[in-house]
């Protein structure tokens, strides 16, 4: 009973601290009150103009329907050559991070170079399966699937986690959604658009302006 209690505590709080990101962004992207200049002839420039911070559910990247995927397995190290793969779209299995057989330590070896492929590329996707445990066949303490992805181009990057699990139960805003639903329905269907499944949660934030990427298209 412990468990689930924490469990659906955990959901509310993520159910409420994504309403509260999407309130407070939305207010952030409001128009403001215009401030009187010196010069009134003068107009702003497009560099003074304020960036777009909406949060809004997450959407599929619009490069995927061209994504060549690249798949690895436990502990593997991506290819050095795929630094200069655009777009570029990954899947990791992080399944075997575990105390007593090494794949902990092995995990930790490879991400270093799996971040470093990622950085120059202006179109990224990537997909990765979690779960860290104590040993083989225990109950994951934590487990999830990911989807993480960005167009610097467009300024835009999306996150998902779905089938996400804390000791063996569900998280996200699926789990809020449902829990709110009979007393609160209002912000259930807020939240709704930000995951619907048991242990989804997603969304998809703005990026700083990159000029190369803006002129690379």
């Amino acid at each position: 009973m412990r468990l689930r209690v924490s469990a659906a505590g955990c959901a509310l709080v993520l159910g409420a601290s994504a309403a509260l990101l999407a309130s407070s962004a939305a207010a952030v992207a409001a128009p403001s009150k215009p401030v009187v200049r010196e010069n009134p002839a003068r107009q702003p420039t497009r560099s003074a103009e304020l960036a777009d911070t909406s949060v809004d559910p997450f959407t599929e990247p619009g490069f995927a329907a061209g994504c060549t995927w690249h798949e690895f397995g436990e502990g593997e190290q991506p290819p050095w050559w795929l630094t200069f793969a655009d777009p570029l779209c990954v899947e990791y299995s992080k399944r075997d991070i575990t105390i007593d057989d090494g794949g902990a330590l092995r995990f930790l070896v490879a991400e270093p170079s799996r971040f470093a492929i990622a950085m120059v590329t202006c179109h990224y996707y990537q997909k990765d399966h979690w779960s860290v445990q104590s040993t083989h066949g225990a109950t994951p303490w934590v487990a999830w699937d990911g989807q993480y992805w960005w167009d610097k181009a467009a300024r835009r990057a999306g996150a998902r986690l779905t089938n996400f699990r804390i000791d063996g139960h569900t998280v996200g805003i699926g789990d809020a959604v449902t829990a709110l639903e009979p007393d609160f329905p209002d912000i259930a269907r807020a939240l709704s658009d930000y995951g619907q499944a048991a242990g989804e949660t997603g969304l998809t934030v703005s990026l700083p302006y990159d000029l190369r990427c803006a002129l690379a298209g």
